[in-house]
């Protein structure tokens, strides 16, 4: 049995579901790798075909000013020692608790022996049957108090490549158990100094190589352990826990319930998966909660417990509400609950009255756009919701605030939000107050810091806030100064993010605070067609200047080719709209009419070469993922002994060598998840007849809304597009803020 990793087979357009244990089906619509990524959840970075040639040969002299550009942190160095940063906060803030994180009520039997054990973990000790019979830990603190941030510090270099002997060490491990030597630098990198050790000690530690699935790790586990490996080895439960609460996670959730965990253990041949899910607890490796859930109508749930502490007393019964056990990764656990202390603080942190300054700016604005400026003005916390024409609300928003000397900044998911938001504003999207999220968190854009680690400002405005997965908006609003005012807006019928949570879902759900719907629809066919998709309705649009076209295609091949005529000459010759300005939307990259199969195609006729740069030339439009969940469109320069050399949004990007496979892509055709944060002024969206069953109402408006001027859709999916709009939403994340905001945040009037 190979074991040659695999593509995860979450699905980015219909949202998560319980991770599934049957691998995709061959020529199936495979799922977009960088889709499930921000954040750091990344199953594999988009990557180009072919492993990268060394283009030494090909190099030229560098610039007399390379070394000192070489000095320079890149914006991908800087984001992770921000994430790093992050990461130590969090940490801080675990080992500031004393108590477990909050059960909130009791419970009884296997979902109380659970709790037990992480408790345990929490206090640094094993589980034992003592330990369940513990007093009940005390309640969860007020999240009025900010937890402190850290001091700024000077970027750390990315992290460098594990140490060749490391990589050599594990190649023979590898090798033993008949796994591919190539996994090598994988492996390496995921376990760390002493992989070689570990991977021999326990074979199914293979499941932290993104991409490997358990039978493929039990095929190396069986021909390392021989006779010694069992499906009820404690060891495989582990990693098979583990293995599925990342799926899960790459699959928007940042927690599971406890019955659907067991029940995916059970799908992958875990005969006990309540001491899978146990021993799992029990090593730290993630975390138990019990959460209260709101259900109108349910009966209280009485349970009865003895109270030792006073003599004499009877058992004491007491009434609580119906609660659901989840299990999910550390990482995430404690990021969404940073968030809800984030976002608490800064509800309660603003005055709630409005300053004679801002009822004079909202005077002098009208519609939506001047409820949003009183809103702000009197809050904390607003979330406002619209489609495109509505960014003009808070780019006025962001003007009015500066204009009373406060210091406003406005991000945006991408360069390309950046330039849309700036051309509302009159202003260059270089501007210091015009910031990619990217950015700011690194600290390449923006304002910068304070001395405290705070952004050093007073209103914060993000756009494209459905994209913002529960990390990035943890670290995003812990940066908040104490006072300052946050504005989360963005279109809620967009896809969710790319990384675990829906942060802006939750907020809209829970509300906690003033919502701003805007009341500027996008104009013309387009939005008129992308308004009644929003709304599950795939309406006839009127378009006189041939603004939609339905192209109908019998099968794959005649998709592909009709996607490649629209492109090279079609959409030129009628709009005068050039090739490069045209962007191809698919569901996946897998497939006939994939994104690989689409930009094989393009690249034969737009810029045909031979690859010689791992698959590269220079002019090939690519995809570029500089972290996980990212994808920033550019071009190919040139490359050299340094690496691949791209032009992304106007920056010089440089891409080593041994990162081009995992990072790079060619990028005339994309999935919906790479293509959402920007538009172009045309967009060919490719629904071939293997995509039926992944359309989702979501995934659609997010494709058809990518057209600035242009929309031709190359449909061969005959009445499924109507009734996926119709039909299918999105499905559910399981998540945890709002309940942790309800305990904090009173919902808003």
């Amino acid at each position: 049995m190979s074991t040659e990793p695999e593509p995860p087979s979450t699905t980015e357009n219909t949202g998560p579901g319980t991770p599934d244990d049957a691998p995709p089906a061959e020529g199936s619509v495979e799922t977009d790798p960088t889709a499930a990524t921000d954040g750091g959840t990344a199953p594999e970075a988009a990557a180009g075909e072919g492993v990268p040639q060394s283009p030494a040969a090909d190099a030229t002299d560098p610039e007399s000013g390379a070394d000192e550009a070489a000095r320079k942190l890149s914006e991908a160095e800087a984001e992770l020692a921000a994430q790093k940063l992050e990461r130590e906060r969090i940490e801080r803030r675990k080992a500031e608790k004393q108590g477990p994180i909050p059960a909130g009520t009791k419970l009884s039997g296997k979902a109380a022996d659970l709790l037990a054990a992480v408790r345990a973990v929490e206090g640094g000790e094993k589980p034992a049957t003592t330990v369940f019979a513990d007093p009940e830990p005390a309640p969860r603190r007020p999240a009025a108090e900010p937890v402190r941030r850290p001091q700024p510090v000077a970027a750390e270099p990315a992290a460098t490549a594990p140490a060749p002997d490391t990589v050599e060490a594990v190649r023979r491990v590898l090798t033993g158990g008949g796994a591919p030597e190539t996994l090598a630098p994988q492996v390496a990198e995921a376990l760390g100094e002493g992989a070689a050790q570990a991977l021999g000690e326990d074979p199914w530690q293979l499941l932290r190589v993104p991409g490997v699935r358990p039978e493929q790790a039990d095929g190396f586990a069986r021909a390392l352990l021989g006779a010694q490996c069992a499906p009820d080895d404690e060891r495989r439960g582990r990693a098979v826990t583990v293995w599925l609460l990342e799926q899960a996670a790459l699959a928007g959730h940042t927690a599971l319930e406890l019955p659907a965990l067991t029940a995916a253990l059970g799908r992958q041949g875990v005969p006990d998966a309540d001491a899978a899910v146990q021993s799992t607890l029990a090593e730290g490796e993630a975390l138990a909660f019990q959460d209260a859930v709101d259900e109108p109508g349910a009966a209280p749930v009485r349970t009865a417990e003895s109270e030792e502490s006073e003599e004499g007393d009877e058992n004491d019964e007491e009434e609580t509400g119906p609660v659901r056990v989840l299990v999910g990764l550390e990482r995430y656990a404690l990021a969404e609950e940073s968030l809800a202390d984030a976002l608490a603080r800064v509800v309660n942190s603003v005055a709630k009255e409005a300053s004679t300054a801002w009822e004079s700016a909202a005077a002098s604005a009208s519609g939506s756009t001047a409820e949003l400026i009183r809103a702000v003005a009197g809050h904390g916390l607003v979330l406002h919701t619209g489609g495109e024409a509505a960014r003009a609300e808070p780019a006025a928003l962001l003007t009015a605030a500066r204009s009373l000397g406060l210091r406003a900044v406005a991000a945006c998911h991408t360069p390309d939000g950046r330039r849309r938001l700036a051309a509302h504003l009159n202003a260059d999207d270089g501007d210091g107050f015009l910031v990619t999220v990217p950015g700011l968190l690194s600290g390449a854009e923006g304002p910068g810091r304070d001395a405290e680690g705070a952004f050093a400002l007073d209103l914060l405005i993000v756009l494209d806030a459905p994209q913002l997965d529960v990390e990035t908006a943890a670290m995003l609003v812990e940066s908040l100064p104490d006072g300052a005012r946050l504005v989360l807006g963005g279109d809620p019928a967009m896809l969710w993010s790319a990384g675990p949570g829906r942060v802006f879902a939750d907020l809209l759900a829970a509300r906690v605070c003033p919502q701003v719907a805007s009341r500027t629809p996008d104009p013309g066919p387009l939005g008129e067609l992308v308004s009644g998709v929003g709304i599950g309705e795939l309406n006839q649009v009127e378009a006189p200047g041939k603004e939609i076209v339905i192209v109908p295609v019998r099968d794959a091949g005649e998709a592909v080719h009709r996607t490649v005529q629209l492109v090279a000459d079609s959409v030129p010759r009628a709009f005068g709209i050039p090739a490069e300005q045209t962007v191809v939307v698919t569901p996946g990259h897998g497939g006939a009419a994939g994104t690989r199969a689409l930009n094989a195609a393009l690249k034969e006729r737009l810029n045909p070469g031979p690859g010689r740069f791992g698959g590269f030339d220079p002019g090939d439009r690519i995809a570029y993922s500089p972290a996980p969940g990212r994808t920033v469109p550019g071009q190919v320069v040139t490359a050299d002994a340094e690496g691949l050399h791209l032009s992304c949004a106007g920056a010089a990007v440089v891409v080593p060598k041994e990162r081009v496979e995992q990072s790079v892509r060619h990028g005339w055709a994309l999935t919906a998840h790479q293509a959402v944060g920007s538009r172009w002024p045309a967009a060919v969206v490719v629904l071939p007849g293997d995509a039926a069953q992944v359309l989702s109402r979501p995934w659609v408006y997010t494709a058809f809304s990518r057209a600035a001027r242009h929309l031709s859709v190359v449909h061969g999916v005959e009445q499924a597009l109507a009734a996926a709009v119709a039909e299918v939403t999105a499905k559910p994340r399981t998540t945890r803020l709002p309940v942790l905001l309800r305990t904090q945040v009173p919902a808003a009037g």
